[in-house]
């Protein structure tokens, strides 16, 4: 907060100067709240570094301002950046960071939220409106850091397999470089690094469940959220590898050819991968990879041996995730008869039956909406919660609300759609749409989500949402008016895809 200096009656702004490692940076206060923007936390992978692990930032002489974004990853359009106040600027040096601190935040030792964005290992960046994070650092008292990292085929698309000058998972390796800054530099901004929680949703909750896999990510983060994970999207190291040979199959090029390609040229190719690929869904060209070094096993497997960092966890899904994708019928989600066909025929023929069984309204729309939904979201997430729960602090949601917007599309709760809750972004692009009141009134469920999320990330008790175990497997349903606790809420559906991820 500014105070008065009662010798020269003029405004003092508390300084925006912080020393990290690598230099000072100043920043700015947006509604009492600090903010940095553009903080590289590696150096940027351009030049000789494309295609390789992050390497630690070089440091800097003088103040560096960090008050404009950095570009964010080259990708095409999406309408979860398709806002006026999004970044526009597309580029491969994008390895940066935005932190928020609250008021009074100097010299605290704050609990530290650090926000992986999704959008399937293809789109998405830390610093789209959607995910701004000065209401959770302003309502919580938490510090919060936003993590940009490499996606598409410069990050999101493995090539480790081609040898030398190829390293693997480079998406994730970013997301621990940033977890390493944030472990050497958050005290400037006022933040506890021995407290910190890693959370993301879609590919960024992916993300989450492999750094919990990932021996590399040991002790980076005490606490973890993963919302809508979609683990099929880690593949084995073979399927991967056959990939990367038809990628350069496509090119007609060599692997040592590649560094000094176009962007135009690889992004291409990579995406028509990913349209072969999507015929042997649900694993596709995008995603992280198994049975390397940085990620010895898929995730679910981890949690099976007890392989894995044990910290305490939320994990969920919303109850409608398909739906939005379901509007163009892509066909790495199975939500047509044919493709849900093909998807048992590739992955467990003998299941098929069973499965079908437990959608007694099958082949109608909210059918197969729901395998789907449950083939790419909520399977692998039960299995995931199922295996964990025996070795850490569990916390299992179904995010039911829908916004009047969302029903009247038929959507329902669509994929995403808790984002804008527990950010309290109303007044981002898509925030506006599903609430167009939200900047006014808060919705109750987001006022309920945003303070549950806190409560967990700073280490206090959850109100009322008892700990998931497989005895009763015990959820919280979040609903638009009231949350509840309920038994195996999907019990049936679950049971069907027991084996199945």
């Amino acid at each position: 907060m500014p105070h008065y200096d009662s010798d020269v009656s003029v405004v003092v702004e508390p300084s925006t100067v912080v020393h990290t490692a690598q230099g000072a940076l100043r920043g700015t206060t947006e509604g009492g709240v600090g903010v940095w923007r553009g903080i590289p936390y590696a150096e940027q992978p351009v030049g000789d570094r494309r295609f390789r692990a992050p390497a630690p930032p070089t440091p800097w002489s003088g103040v560096r301002e960090a008050l404009e974004h950095g570009p964010v990853p080259p990708q095409g359009r999406s309408f979860v950046g398709g806002g006026r106040d999004d970044p526009k600027i597309r580029d491969e040096a994008c390895l940066t960071v935005t932190v928020w601190s609250p008021p009074r935040a100097a010299g605290s030792a704050l609990p530290v939220m650090v926000w992986i964005p999704g959008g399937a290992f293809v789109y998405g960046a830390g610093q789209l409106q959607l995910y701004n994070g000065s209401r959770l650092a302003a309502n919580g008292n938490v510090v919060v850091v936003n993590v940009t990292y490499r996606l598409g085929v410069f990050g999101g698309f493995e090539l480790g397999g081609l040898g030398a000058g190829f390293d693997d998972n480079l998406a994730l390796r970013d997301q621990i470089a940033a977890l390493r800054w944030v472990a050497d530099n958050i005290v400037a901004f006022g933040g506890d690094p021995q407290r910190v929680t890693v959370f993301g949703e879609s590919a960024g909750a992916t993300s989450v469940l492999a750094l919990l896999a990932s021996p590399a990510a040991d002790g980076l983060f005490a606490r973890a959220i993963a919302q809508s994970p979609a683990l099929p999207l880690i593949a084995d190291r073979e399927t991967r590898a056959r990939r990367a040979h038809e990628f350069l199959e496509l090119l007609g090029v060599g692997p040592a050819e590649l560094a000094a390609l176009p962007q135009r040229a690889l992004r291409r190719a990579a995406g028509e991968v990913q349209r072969r690929s999507a015929a042997t869904s649900p694993t596709l060209a995008y995603g992280l990879t198994h049975g390397v070094e940085l990620l010895p096993r898929h995730p679910i497997e981890a949690a099976r041996a007890g392989a894995l960092n044990k910290v305490p966890l939320i994990v969920g899904t919303n109850s409608h995730e398909a739906s939005m994708f379901a509007w163009s019928k892509p066909p790495m989600l199975p939500t047509t008869t044919a493709g849900i066909d093909g998807y048992f025929a590739r992955t467990a023929p003998d299941a098929r039956g069973r499965v079908l069984a437990a959608y007694p309204d099958y082949p109608r729309r909210r059918a197969l909406q729901a395998i789907g939904a449950d083939a790419m979201f909520g399977a692998p997430t039960w299995a995931f919660a199922d295996a964990y729960s025996a070795h850490a602090t569990t916390h299992v949601y179904r995010f039911d609300h829908a916004a009047w917007s969302l029903r009247l599309l038929g959507l329902g709760a669509t994929h995403g759609s808790e984002i804008v809750h527990i950010q309290h972004s109303y007044g981002s692009y898509l925030g506006r749409k599903m609430h167009p009141l939200g900047r006014r009134v808060q919705p109750a469920v987001g006022r309920r989500m945003q303070r549950a999320w806190l409560r967990f990330g700073t280490g206090l008790p959850l109100e009322d949402w008892p700990r998931y175990d497989t005895a009763r497997r015990r959820t919280r349903v979040i609903r638009s008016a009231r949350d509840v606790s309920v038994d195996d809420p999907d019990a049936l559906r679950r049971h069907s895809w027991a084996g199945i991820h």
